[in-house]
């Protein structure tokens, strides 16, 4: 149950996430990157565009939206996939140590520098270097790396001379950095080169139609680690799945789906294997259930599985029947088929003519 909880909190835990981050790893291409929606299409559109370009690129959106799995992608697909190339989450390093991280240090340059370190953007020249949680950069590490960029070189802490160096820079930043600039958090300048081109990518709560997709996607990944199983979903835990805001985006998603399967008994995932999502959402999770079941046509059965055609197709001819009040000319031309195929497909599929 606890579990559960932290899953569906705001600010997830990193560690408990690494785990399942390292059995499910995700392919770094744009074809991994599930979802339909207009804007989330857009957002993937400008980036592959830019790419095959040279140029820095800006990533912004909320934790867990997938800027790190767009970077990946980015990078398999620009001219520099070969050559060297880092990603730093400077989030996850202590402020005090992000300069030498980024920047590299000679031996004895401040107390406990034991020897000499190489920082990612010497490590990274000739390719692509990844900043992500850039937002976090301290202040100081932001003047630093601005001039770093406009010399097109490094100097490491401590060292005499610099070194020349050619990165291209993809950063990604959980707040929008434009906001940080106008209250004086981030350094408009540093701002202004990374951001030769800006992709946005929305939160999950704005694309809850590609909820369905990526939870069968992430079931089958799940399926194929050793010691788990294939396991379906049903309707009503998609309706349920749907209806939740989702404020950890789409890794909270992956890992409230993990955990929910690794305790499930059956074949497929109901609405009884998410407890805790349901108590959250009271009776608009009932009410989204409900919803789901009484409109649309139900693709799967209760056990997971995919109808069969000949029942899928006489529920979408029953519910056009409906919905156009028998008005069969019109049915039939909603559905693309002539009036005489209608006629023969509600006498192949048993369904009472009610014209």
């Amino acid at each position: 149950m606890q579990a559960l909880r932290m899953a569906t909190t705001r600010e997830a835990p990193r560690d408990e996430l690494m785990p399942l981050t390292e059995k499910m790893p995700s392919s770094p291409d744009f074809d991994a990157m599930i979802g339909a929606s207009p804007t989330f299409r857009t957002a993937l559109a400008i980036a592959a565009k830019a790419a095959r370009n040279h140029g820095p690129v800006l990533i912004e959106g909320e934790s867990g939206t997938g800027k790190e799995m767009l970077i990946r992608a980015m990078q398999a697909a620009s001219p520099r996939a070969k050559a060297p190339f880092r990603l730093l989450n400077v989030g996850s390093i202590p402020a005090n140590s992000v300069e030498s991280a980024l920047f590299g240090h000679e031996k004895g340059a401040f107390p406990g520098a034991f020897d000499r370190h190489v920082g990612a953007l010497q490590h990274a020249d000739g390719g692509t270097l990844a900043l992500d949680e850039v937002d976090r950069l301290p202040p100081a590490v932001q003047e630093r790396l601005l001039e770093s960029i406009q010399r097109g070189d490094v100097r490491p802490i401590g060292a005499r001379h610099s070194f020349r160096i050619d990165v291209r820079l993809i950063a990604a930043s959980n707040l929008p950095l434009k906001d940080m600039v106008a209250g004086g958090h981030f350094l408009a300048e540093l701002h202004h080169v990374m951001a030769g081109v800006t992709v946005q990518l929305p939160p999950l709560r704005e694309r809850a139609g590609d909820i369905p997709a990526l939870a069968r996607h992430f079931l089958a990944q799940i399926g194929d680690q050793p010691g788990l199983r294939e396991i379906g979903i049903t309707d009503g835990a998609l309706a349920l799945l749907t209806a939740y805001d989702w404020p950890g985006n789409v890794r909270q998603l992956q890992a409230v789906l993990f955990r929910a399967a690794v305790f499930c008994d059956g074949d497929a995932l109901t609405a009884e294997d998410f407890p805790q999502l349901a108590n959250m959402l009271g009776e608009a999770g009932n009410g989204a259930i409900h919803h789901h079941e009484a409109v649309g046509v139900t693709l799967y059965t209760p056990d997971g599985n995919l109808r069969p055609l000949e029942d899928i197709e006489a529920d979408v001819i029953r519910l056009a029947i409906g919905h156009y009040r028998g008005r069969m000319t019109e049915v039939a031309r909603r559905l693309g088929i002539g009036r005489s195929t209608l006629y023969r497909k509600l006498s192949d599929l048993g369904i009472d003519n009610v014209a």
